[in-house]
């Protein structure tokens, strides 16, 4: 084939830029070849300006003293009447905390994910689920858990119920239904069946013990009314 098709002279070698194939049609001083190699600048420039970046955000300064994490870092719970220290990272519930870091494991990890109410406890008397509170945000509040309601061996109105209507067979949701059925009577203490079965519609039994839950809750109901345990 013919060099005269490509428009390289005879030796092969590359002709000046303005006699590139197309730089005749250009505007006056522009050339294919001269943006190309202005592109290839100014992607490498991004690529400097990145790694420039990079190296900017991993010397960046320590975040300051009121900022936690990511280690572990020191905290407060005071739970059942008793404060207890421990060093956790940001991330931990409290019911990881409760359960590995404190061996409370009256409140059950089941669904993990606000949906079952087997880790139900108390803060300041208003039932959550500790599954989906960080440890570190309980700090300021009184934490009762399941422990927390015999006192002295005793078995609390609700719990006592509880046993006396069948209310509790796996075990597994028995603990968070206690909870949120006391924290319940403590905002309702004259519930109707319709309020109970309202008021516990955030608790799930997957043995099906709805009946005699709910039965539970209204005789500790009638119990803490007429100041019986």
């Amino acid at each position: 084939m013919s060099d005269e098709h490509d428009g390289r002279p005879p030796d092969g070698s590359l002709p000046p830029e303005s006699t590139l194939p197309g730089d005749a049609n250009e505007p006056e001083g522009f050339s294919r070849r001269a943006f190309l190699k202005g592109a290839g600048l100014a992607v490498s420039t991004g690529v400097i300006s990145t790694e420039g970046l990079l190296e900017t955000a991993q010397a960046a300064p320590a975040a300051p003293g009121n900022v936690a994490g990511p280690g572990p870092g020191p905290i407060t719970l005071n739970i059942n009447g008793k404060k207890h220290s421990l060093q956790v990272e940001p991330r931990v519930t409290l019911l990881d905390a409760l359960r590995d870091y404190l061996d409370i494991t009256g409140s059950k990890k089941v669904c993990d994910r606000a949906t079952c109410g087997a880790c139900t406890v108390m803060l300041d008397g208003k039932a959550v689920y500790s599954c989906t509170v960080l440890a570190i945000d309980a700090q300021n509040y009184e934490i009762t858990t399941i422990e927390g309601l015999a006192a002295e061996g005793e078995l609390s109105p609700v719990s006592a119920a509880f046993v006396e209507h069948d209310a509790q067979q796996c075990g597994f949701c028995t603990p968070g239904f206690v909870m949120a059925v006391t924290a319940f009577l403590k905002r309702h203490p004259h519930p109707s069946y319709e309020d109970v079965t309202n008021g516990l519609g955030g608790n799930l039994c997957r043995c099906g013990t709805y009946m005699g839950v709910r039965e539970a809750a209204l005789e500790a109901a009638k119990r803490i009314s007429a100041g019986r345990a």
